[in-house]
């Protein structure tokens, strides 16, 4: 079996400050982690444990950066935030779902951005935010 054979199962990730457990069911409905932390539309997962990790360390509030590998329980489609803005052909391996996302495990041990990178981060996101650009709908 090959890398690219469609049979192997895509693993997908979910980066968070929240506290959970395999079979929690992460859904839309929600505040966001993100921005002025309105209603949440999506919920978002990853194939990037990369990306993961930026939403971990970036999600609101003063819970442990969590990175859970979850499951779709319905229809994914790339994430526009990122695909058609920023990285057309989706490297990132960003999706977005209406549906709720089931937890199946989680990763323990991950290396966070350094330091300086994290700051480099927020301080664009802050610049984003005084232009009143809102990152996730």
């Amino acid at each position: 079996m090959t890398a690219t054979d469609s049979t192997i199962p895509q693993r997908f990730f979910h980066g968070t400050r929240a506290d959970l457990k395999p079979g929690d069911l992460i859904g839309a409905g929600y505040s966001s982690n993100y921005g002025k932390r309105k209603q949440a539309s999506w919920v978002y997962l990853t194939g990037s444990l990369d990306a993961a990790i930026w939403g971990a360390e970036l999600a609101a509030g003063d819970g442990r950066e969590r990175i859970y590998i979850v499951e779709p329980t319905g229809p994914i489609m790339d994430d526009p935030n990122l695909t058609d803005k920023k990285f057309p052909g989706n490297p990132t391996q960003s999706y977005r779902s209406r549906e709720p996302l089931r937890v199946t495990g989680e990763v323990t041990e991950w290396q966070g951005h350094s330091p300086e990178r994290l700051k480099e981060m927020k301080n664009h996101l802050e610049r984003l935010k005084a232009q009143g650009v809102e990152a996730i709908d």
